[in-house]
């Protein structure tokens, strides 16, 4: 049976951090307020574009893997945060690294995008539709983000992570998916201004309202993601015995926690790195997986589960059997420019912008 295993994965982290206590500058929060909610400490702040974010991520694990960009059949871009809507996100990593054979594609279900793409790449990969793919995660949010609001503000940073799928006939790569969404109660996770029921009618671009129902989304985002585990190892027929890691999405530690604890699986056999980086969106489960990798915590032939739940609302669980290969072939030296704001000054300047645009709104 010809399967999808991931033989390449790099990722693109912006370098400015920014902290709980710089948050508290400009809202009225702290560290502990926003830690004991979330488990989140920083998260980092883009200076460049996401499609810079996502060139650097994609040539690191092409790298990874040993690949030329000209061996790519396909991109695919997860991300609801596009530079542009059209042409699309994937087109301009296309562009960007000289992948002239690849057809290209983004994939919008917000957090779970890169989830999704995984997916959709694996099942094109073993019907013999394609053989290289690209899937990237990828999320700016910082220059979306309502930086006035407590309650959504503290939880999103930016980030981007991309892996390499090949073709194998060994029984390894991606083994199970299942994908579903709680279609009916979409409007408990809103972003107002994103998009063109907006456009022309008195909203400036980057001037959003969040709708965010906390606790509403914390069930759905458990019981969606747990039927989804549960779902993936009862198809593959494992136990929670049989996991090795869980990499889930990132959004909140407490979900996490509750969503682990459903699958009987112990915390220390869970990759978390939500402390350092908060919700990055379509880019958490790949960022937390390259992470994983990097710190050893990938074993080669280990069962991986990959869960994950996004506005929409979207959720999904993947069974991954990693390969034998747990180390890059190569590396690239591709990187980022320099930075020559804080990440604080960087939001002061979003902060600034949408002072400016209610007073045009309102003109």
């Amino acid at each position: 049976m010809r399967n999808a295993t991931i033989t390449g994965w790099g990722k693109c982290m912006p370098p400015a951090v920014l902290s709980n206590a710089d948050i508290a500058t400009f809202l009225d929060t702290d560290d502990e307020w926003i830690t004991s909610r979330t488990g989140i400490k920083e998260r980092r702040i883009s200076h460049v574009s996401l499609g810079t974010l996502g060139d650097v991520a994609a040539q690191r694990a092409l790298a990874c893997a040993g690949l030329r960009a000209e061996d790519l059949d396909l991109i695919v871009f997860g991300t609801c945060s596009f530079d542009e809507q059209v042409p699309n996100m994937a087109s301009g990593v296309q562009q960007r690294i000289g992948a002239v054979n690849a057809g290209a594609m983004d994939i919008n279900t917000a957090c779970t995008s890169y989830l999704y793409g995984l997916a959709s790449a694996s099942a094109m990969i073993s019907q013999g539709m394609v053989n290289n793919v690209l899937v990237i995660g990828g999320e700016l949010i910082s220059p979306l983000m309502d930086w006035t609001n407590r309650g959504v503000s503290v939880l999103f940073g930016d980030g981007c992570a991309a892996t390499v799928l090949q073709p194998t006939d060994a029984d390894e790569g991606v083994l199970a998916n299942k994908l579903g969404c709680y279609g009916d109660v979409r409007e408990i996770l809103l972003v107002e201004g994103m998009g063109q029921m907006y456009a022309n009618r008195g909203w400036v671009l980057g001037d959003t309202h969040w709708i965010f129902e906390g606790q509403e989304i914390f069930k759905r985002a458990v019981v969606g993601m747990s039927a989804a585990c549960e779902s993936v190892l009862a198809d593959r027929g494992l136990g929670p015995d049989d996991v090795d890691l869980v990499v889930p999405h990132q959004a909140n530690l407490r979900i996490i926690e509750a969503v682990v604890k459903r699958a009987h699986i112990p915390m220390d056999r869970c990759f978390v790195n939500v402390q350092r980086y908060g919700n990055m969106s379509a880019a958490t489960v790949p960022v937390a997986l390259v992470e994983a990798l990097e710190a050893g915590r990938v074993r080669p032939n280990a069962n991986l589960l990959l869960t994950g739940f996004g506005a929409g609302l979207t959720w999904s669980a993947h069974i991954v059997r990693w390969g034998t290969r747990t180390t890059p072939l190569g590396t690239s030296d591709a990187e980022l420019p320099p930075l020559e704001h804080s990440a604080l000054e960087l939001v002061q300047g979003y902060l600034a912008a949408k002072h400016g645009s209610k007073a045009a709104v309102g003109s």
